[in-house]
């Protein structure tokens, strides 16, 4: 279901790379999600060659292209820190481009591409 959201709002595939998956859930009428999985994750997406850490509580309010609010996922390792992604938007109309932006100032964008399914 996780990867079926990101389909359904226009958000790369291999966006959230998680293992062993407990629930899922997501409210139509207010966009709000969630993803519990067992463990915390860490992966390493080869192209814009950074380690990413979920958590094992994964929250946010997704709509198209984008997700807001972000809690628990994507923190990219950024000079020795761990800064928290509070937002993810694709570029609409379409560009190439994804966008992370986190609580302490830092914005990356990179080639959308770099998160397809299987990065």
């Amino acid at each position: 279901m996780a990867i079926s959201l990101l389909e359904e709002f226009g958000l790369p595939l291999g966006l959230l790379p998680l293992a062993d998956v407990i629930e899922v859930g997501f409210v139509s009428s207010t966009g709000y999600m969630w993803i519990v999985q067992k463990k915390k994750v860490e992966h390493n997406f080869k192209i814009p060659s950074k380690l990413v850490s979920y958590g094992t509580d994964i929250t946010g309010y997704v709509s198209k292209k984008q997700i807001k609010k972000l809690k628990g996922v994507l923190k990219a390792k950024e000079l020795m820190l761990w800064p928290p992604v509070n937002e993810i938007t694709v570029d609409d109309p379409p560009t190439g481009k994804i966008h992370f932006k986190s609580l302490a100032g830092i914005t990356k964008t990179f080639p959308v591409e770099a998160f397809a399914a299987g990065q």
